[in-house]
Protein backbone atom coordinates (compact mmCIF):
# COMPACT_ATOMS: atom_id res chain seq x y z
CA UNK A 1 0.00 0.00 0.00
CA UNK A 2 0.89 3.82 -0.66
CA UNK A 3 2.05 5.29 2.26
CA UNK A 4 1.24 8.40 0.44
CA UNK A 5 -2.47 7.63 -0.24
CA UNK A 6 -5.36 9.60 1.22
CA UNK A 7 -8.22 10.82 -0.22
CA UNK A 8 -8.67 14.46 -0.51
CA UNK A 9 -11.46 16.41 -0.95
CA UNK A 10 -11.44 19.91 -1.73
CA UNK A 11 -13.10 20.52 1.28
CA UNK A 12 -9.99 19.05 2.83
CA UNK A 13 -7.61 20.96 0.18
CA UNK A 14 -8.62 24.16 1.52
CA UNK A 15 -8.67 23.25 5.32
CA UNK A 16 -4.77 22.80 4.85
CA UNK A 17 -4.67 25.69 2.85
CA UNK A 18 -5.77 27.92 6.47
CA UNK A 19 -4.07 25.41 8.39
CA UNK A 20 -0.24 26.41 6.42
CA UNK A 21 -1.71 29.93 6.48
CA UNK A 22 -1.94 29.87 10.53
CA UNK A 23 1.34 27.86 11.06
CA UNK A 24 3.21 30.00 8.90
CA UNK A 25 2.34 32.84 10.96
CA UNK A 26 2.70 31.27 14.22
CA UNK A 27 6.36 29.97 12.60
CA UNK A 28 7.47 33.10 11.61
CA UNK A 29 7.04 35.03 14.94
CA UNK A 30 8.11 32.34 17.72
CA UNK A 31 8.16 28.58 15.68
CA UNK A 32 5.63 26.03 16.76
CA UNK A 33 3.67 25.44 13.31
CA UNK A 34 4.21 22.06 14.00
CA UNK A 35 1.90 22.09 16.68
CA UNK A 36 -1.16 23.01 14.68
CA UNK A 37 0.12 21.01 11.28
CA UNK A 38 1.11 17.78 12.42
CA UNK A 39 -2.02 16.69 14.71
CA UNK A 40 -4.27 17.88 12.31
CA UNK A 41 -2.40 15.72 9.68
CA UNK A 42 -2.71 12.56 11.59
CA UNK A 43 -6.55 13.20 12.44
CA UNK A 44 -7.23 13.18 8.48
CA UNK A 45 -5.64 9.96 8.30
CA UNK A 46 -2.28 11.28 7.40
CA UNK A 47 0.73 7.63 8.28
CA UNK A 48 2.91 9.32 10.82
CA UNK A 49 6.10 9.08 9.24
CA UNK A 50 4.59 10.68 5.84
CA UNK A 51 2.93 13.28 8.62
CA UNK A 52 6.73 14.46 9.35
CA UNK A 53 7.51 14.52 5.96
CA UNK A 54 4.54 16.46 4.86
CA UNK A 55 5.12 19.25 7.48
CA UNK A 56 9.23 19.47 6.71
CA UNK A 57 8.04 20.62 2.97
CA UNK A 58 5.30 22.70 4.12
CA UNK A 59 7.75 24.16 6.29
CA UNK A 60 10.26 24.87 3.80
CA UNK A 61 7.94 27.89 1.87
CA UNK A 62 7.37 29.33 5.41
CA UNK A 63 10.36 29.87 6.47
CA UNK A 64 11.78 30.84 3.10
CA UNK A 65 9.25 33.28 2.82
CA UNK A 66 9.73 34.67 6.42
CA UNK A 67 13.85 34.62 5.65
CA UNK A 68 12.84 36.98 2.63
CA UNK A 69 10.92 39.28 4.50
CA UNK A 70 13.14 39.92 7.25
CA UNK A 71 16.23 40.18 5.01
CA UNK A 72 14.08 42.65 2.38
CA UNK A 73 13.47 44.66 6.33
CA UNK A 74 17.58 44.52 6.91
CA UNK A 75 17.42 41.92 9.75
CA UNK A 76 19.69 39.56 7.98
CA UNK A 77 23.31 39.39 6.93
CA UNK A 78 23.80 36.42 4.33
CA UNK A 79 27.60 36.92 4.15
CA UNK A 80 28.17 36.45 7.35
CA UNK A 81 25.11 33.82 8.20
CA UNK A 82 25.30 31.53 4.81
CA UNK A 83 28.49 29.25 6.23
CA UNK A 84 26.34 28.53 9.49
CA UNK A 85 23.26 27.81 7.75
CA UNK A 86 25.10 25.29 5.32
CA UNK A 87 26.32 23.66 8.43
CA UNK A 88 23.06 23.41 9.91
CA UNK A 89 21.86 21.85 6.46
CA UNK A 90 24.47 18.83 6.91
CA UNK A 91 24.06 18.27 10.80
CA UNK A 92 20.10 18.23 10.43
CA UNK A 93 20.62 15.35 7.33
CA UNK A 94 22.46 13.78 9.38
CA UNK A 95 20.23 14.31 12.38
CA UNK A 96 17.24 12.25 9.92
CA UNK A 97 19.78 9.45 9.64
CA UNK A 98 20.56 9.16 13.48
CA UNK A 99 16.61 9.31 14.25
CA UNK A 100 15.96 5.98 12.11
CA UNK A 101 18.26 4.52 14.81
CA UNK A 102 17.38 6.39 17.74
CA UNK A 103 13.79 5.51 19.60
CA UNK A 104 11.78 8.94 20.04
CA UNK A 105 10.75 7.96 23.46
CA UNK A 106 14.55 8.23 24.56
CA UNK A 107 14.93 11.39 22.83
CA UNK A 108 12.18 13.04 24.18
CA UNK A 109 12.36 12.11 27.87
CA UNK A 110 14.00 15.50 29.40
CA UNK A 111 13.07 17.92 26.33
CA UNK A 112 9.81 19.50 27.85
CA UNK A 113 11.41 20.15 31.01
CA UNK A 114 14.24 22.11 29.22
CA UNK A 115 11.30 24.10 27.10
CA UNK A 116 9.65 25.33 30.63
CA UNK A 117 12.86 26.11 31.40
CA UNK A 118 13.48 28.18 28.23
CA UNK A 119 9.99 29.56 28.54
CA UNK A 120 10.35 30.43 32.19
CA UNK A 121 13.99 32.51 30.66
CA UNK A 122 12.16 34.26 27.75
CA UNK A 123 9.26 35.37 30.14
CA UNK A 124 11.37 36.91 32.89
CA UNK A 125 13.70 38.68 30.44
CA UNK A 126 13.70 41.98 30.49
CA UNK A 127 16.59 43.59 28.20
CA UNK A 128 15.41 40.97 25.30
CA UNK A 129 14.44 44.35 23.12
CA UNK A 130 18.34 45.58 22.32
CA UNK A 131 21.13 43.35 21.71
CA UNK A 132 23.49 42.76 24.62
CA UNK A 133 26.95 44.84 24.74
CA UNK A 134 28.81 41.60 24.54
CA UNK A 135 27.87 37.81 23.60
CA UNK A 136 28.76 34.95 26.16
CA UNK A 137 31.15 32.97 23.68
CA UNK A 138 32.64 34.16 20.68
CA UNK A 139 30.70 34.12 17.09
CA UNK A 140 32.79 31.09 15.86
CA UNK A 141 31.73 28.73 18.93
CA UNK A 142 28.01 29.58 17.95
CA UNK A 143 28.12 29.24 14.82
CA UNK A 144 30.12 26.42 14.36
CA UNK A 145 29.27 24.34 17.06
CA UNK A 146 26.35 25.37 18.75
CA UNK A 147 24.01 25.92 15.73
CA UNK A 148 24.80 23.13 13.98
CA UNK A 149 24.22 20.95 17.21
CA UNK A 150 20.75 22.43 16.97
CA UNK A 151 20.01 21.55 13.85
CA UNK A 152 21.42 18.12 14.08
CA UNK A 153 18.35 17.95 16.55
CA UNK A 154 16.39 19.49 14.22
CA UNK A 155 16.83 16.19 11.92
CA UNK A 156 16.73 13.95 14.42
CA UNK A 157 13.29 15.18 16.36
CA UNK A 158 12.27 18.19 15.18
CA UNK A 159 9.95 20.20 18.15
CA UNK A 160 11.41 23.42 19.82
CA UNK A 161 14.13 23.83 17.95
CA UNK A 162 13.21 27.09 16.90
CA UNK A 163 12.67 27.92 20.61
CA UNK A 164 16.48 26.93 20.68
CA UNK A 165 17.95 29.08 17.93
CA UNK A 166 16.28 31.85 19.42
CA UNK A 167 17.59 30.80 22.76
CA UNK A 168 21.30 30.68 21.29
CA UNK A 169 20.94 33.84 19.54
CA UNK A 170 19.96 35.77 22.53
CA UNK A 171 21.13 34.48 25.05
CA UNK A 172 24.62 33.41 23.77
CA UNK A 173 25.12 35.60 20.83
CA UNK A 174 23.94 38.46 22.68
CA UNK A 175 20.96 39.46 19.75
CA UNK A 176 17.98 41.90 20.23
CA UNK A 177 14.81 39.62 19.58
CA UNK A 178 14.06 40.65 16.15
CA UNK A 179 17.44 39.96 15.17
CA UNK A 180 17.72 36.94 16.45
CA UNK A 181 14.03 36.26 15.30
CA UNK A 182 15.35 36.37 12.06
CA UNK A 183 18.57 34.42 12.33
CA UNK A 184 16.28 31.70 13.38
CA UNK A 185 14.25 31.78 10.59
CA UNK A 186 17.32 30.94 7.89
CA UNK A 187 18.52 28.11 10.25
CA UNK A 188 15.33 26.74 10.49
CA UNK A 189 15.00 26.70 6.68
CA UNK A 190 18.40 25.23 6.34
CA UNK A 191 17.89 22.77 8.79
CA UNK A 192 14.05 21.92 7.25
CA UNK A 193 15.82 21.56 3.85
CA UNK A 194 18.12 18.96 5.44
CA UNK A 195 14.86 16.92 6.95
CA UNK A 196 12.90 17.36 3.88
CA UNK A 197 15.65 15.81 1.50
CA UNK A 198 15.84 12.71 3.68
CA UNK A 199 12.20 12.07 4.40
CA UNK A 200 11.51 12.59 0.55
CA UNK A 201 14.24 10.24 -0.46
CA UNK A 202 12.26 7.42 1.74
CA UNK A 203 8.86 8.63 0.15
CA UNK A 204 7.86 10.12 3.28
CA UNK A 205 5.90 12.71 1.96
CA UNK A 206 2.49 13.72 0.62
CA UNK A 207 2.75 16.21 -2.71
CA UNK A 208 -0.62 17.28 -2.48
CA UNK A 209 -1.22 18.53 0.80
CA UNK A 210 2.19 19.54 1.30
CA UNK A 211 2.33 22.24 -1.50
CA UNK A 212 -1.48 23.34 -0.43
CA UNK A 213 -0.03 24.16 2.99
CA UNK A 214 3.16 26.23 1.06
CA UNK A 215 0.32 27.82 -0.63
CA UNK A 216 -0.86 29.17 3.14
CA UNK A 217 2.24 29.12 4.92
CA UNK A 218 3.83 31.94 2.54
CA UNK A 219 0.56 33.99 3.00
CA UNK A 220 0.92 33.91 7.00
CA UNK A 221 4.77 33.82 7.47
CA UNK A 222 4.68 36.96 5.22
CA UNK A 223 2.39 38.55 7.42
CA UNK A 224 3.48 37.07 10.93
CA UNK A 225 7.35 38.11 9.78
CA UNK A 226 5.91 41.94 9.02
CA UNK A 227 3.99 42.16 12.09
CA UNK A 228 6.80 41.05 13.98
CA UNK A 229 9.32 43.48 12.70
CA UNK A 230 6.86 46.18 13.54
CA UNK A 231 5.52 44.90 17.13
CA UNK A 232 8.98 43.57 18.19
CA UNK A 233 8.93 42.38 21.58
CA UNK A 234 5.35 42.72 22.20
CA UNK A 235 4.26 39.81 19.76
CA UNK A 236 7.28 37.94 19.88
CA UNK A 237 7.99 37.17 23.51
CA UNK A 238 4.25 35.75 24.30
CA UNK A 239 3.96 33.92 21.22
CA UNK A 240 7.49 32.44 22.19
CA UNK A 241 6.98 31.64 25.98
CA UNK A 242 3.51 30.42 25.29
CA UNK A 243 4.60 28.37 21.88
CA UNK A 244 7.26 26.50 24.56
CA UNK A 245 4.79 25.71 27.21
CA UNK A 246 2.39 24.04 24.55
CA UNK A 247 5.19 22.09 23.07
CA UNK A 248 6.51 20.76 26.07
CA UNK A 249 2.59 19.35 27.21
CA UNK A 250 2.26 18.21 24.23
CA UNK A 251 5.30 16.39 24.23
CA UNK A 252 4.58 15.50 27.85
CA UNK A 253 1.34 13.74 26.71
CA UNK A 254 2.41 12.11 23.82
CA UNK A 255 5.38 10.37 25.82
Amino acid sequence: MNINMIDLTINLLILFFFLGLFAGFFDSISGGGGLLTIPVMLIAGVPPLVALGTNKLQGLFGTASATITFAMRGHLNFKALWPTALLCFFASIIGALIASYIPEKKLAVFLPYVLILIAFYFGLSKNMNSPNEKPILPFFVLACIILPIIGLYDGVFGPGAGSFYMLAFISIGGLGIIQATAQTKLMNFSSNIGGFVYFSIIGAVNWEIGLTMACGQILGSTIGARLAIKKGIKIIKPLLVTVCILTALRLLYQY
